[in-house]
């Protein structure tokens, strides 16, 4: 890797405006793309993004911002992938594959690619040739709002290859974020997308009135079934205790910033799914992850009582009150 990186953001979202957040510490510039040239234009005035983390204020003479993302991808080596996986393949459209030869993917995306039910590194692999060993995963436990205001937080940066883990952990570690590395680019991924279908199971069960003794048993469940599923798609001797693993579950499942915990609430109190997804602004990544993973899971068959009972709430608009009665019975 050089020493001088040149790194991009791809996103204008919570996520993506927390990660520039935290390059900034330790990069002499970030390239940053966001879509809306208007927005380019707030943040460059006024020092932060208008429609996220508002309260991040940008050294304006760090970033380098433009909606024209082939120019962005031009000036960067290493690309951070934060945009909705649902919005993956449109905000790529007319890249191809000679303007990501030889960049190094990362993706901050806690989902599935819908069209292609492909995690975010399989789909990069697999649609733009790029080798599993340039393609890295950012995760949790860590909300962007809590980065916002410099809560103490902690990422897990995996890739297969550990140069590339480790040169991203060194450009978002600072005082208040910790990093760790891993080689389980495909675990992490998948549970990435996993916590959020639990978390909107979670939300969910909260609104229905259920407590905190049977959401205790709910996410106990959540994580065996994480096990199962990751075992099955990628078997490698990985602890599933970690805090890559079961803290990114947690914190998704139980925190009043998690947008699939609310969006699970909005769907216990009797919301539509539209309804929900317009009311929110944000996208809850778990509503597409759950469809991609039963989908995905129909290979497997791995046995997986929480991510069916959301699926059916959402897709095949079962009551929720049946279907968490349904599922409670088989919870233990």
């Amino acid at each position: 890797m050089e020493s001088q990186p040149k790194i991009a953001v791809i996103g204008g979202g919570s996520w993506a405006t927390a990660i520039v957040k935290m390059l900034c510490n330790n990069c002499n510039q970030v390239n940053w793309w966001i879509r809306s040239q208007e927005t380019i234009e707030h943040i460059t005035r006024h020092r932060h993004n208008p429609n996220y983390l508002a309260s991040v204020e940008f050294d304006i003479n760090r970033l380098y911002l433009s909606a024209d993302l082939k120019e962005i991808i031009s000036r960067a080596d290493v690309l951070v992938m934060a945009v909705p996986s649902a919005f993956l393949k449109d905000t790529l459209s007319g890249i191809g594959i000679e303007a990501l030869k030889n960049k190094k993917i990362i993706s901050a995306i806690k989902g599935i690619v819908p069209e292609h039910n492909l995690i975010v590194g399989e789909f990069f692999n697999k649609e733009y040739k790029i080798e599993i060993n340039s393609i890295g995963v950012i995760t949790g436990p860590c909300h962007a709002e809590e980065v916002a205001m410099e809560k103490l937080s902690y990422l897990t940066i995996a890739s297969q290859n550990v140069v590339l883990a480790e040169f991203v952990a060194s450009h978002l570690n600072c005082r208040y974020i910790k990093t760790t590395v891993s080689d389980d680019i495909y675990g992490t991924e998948y549970s990435a997308v996993l916590k959020n279908v639990f978390a909107i199971a979670s939300g969910i069960c909260h609104s229905l009135g259920y407590g905190d003794n049977f959401q205790a048993v709910l996410i106990a469940n959540a994580i065996q079934e994480i096990k199962r599923f990751v075992d099955s798609v990628h078997p490698i001797d990985r602890d599933i205790k970690s805090s890559a693993y079961l803290g990114d579950l947690l914190v998704t499942a139980y925190s009043q910033f998690s947008r699939n915990r609310t969006f699970g609430g909005m769907i216990g109190r009797g919301h539509s799914v539209k309804s929900a997804q317009l009311e929110m602004n944000m996208v809850a990544e778990g509503y597409y992850g759950v469809k991609c993973i039963y989908e995905i899971n129909k290979q497997f068959n791995v046995d997986m009582p929480i991510t069916k009972a959301v699926y059916s709430i959402l897709y095949e608009n079962k009551l929720p009150s049946t279907e968490i009665k349904v599922l409670s019975n088989t919870l233990s």
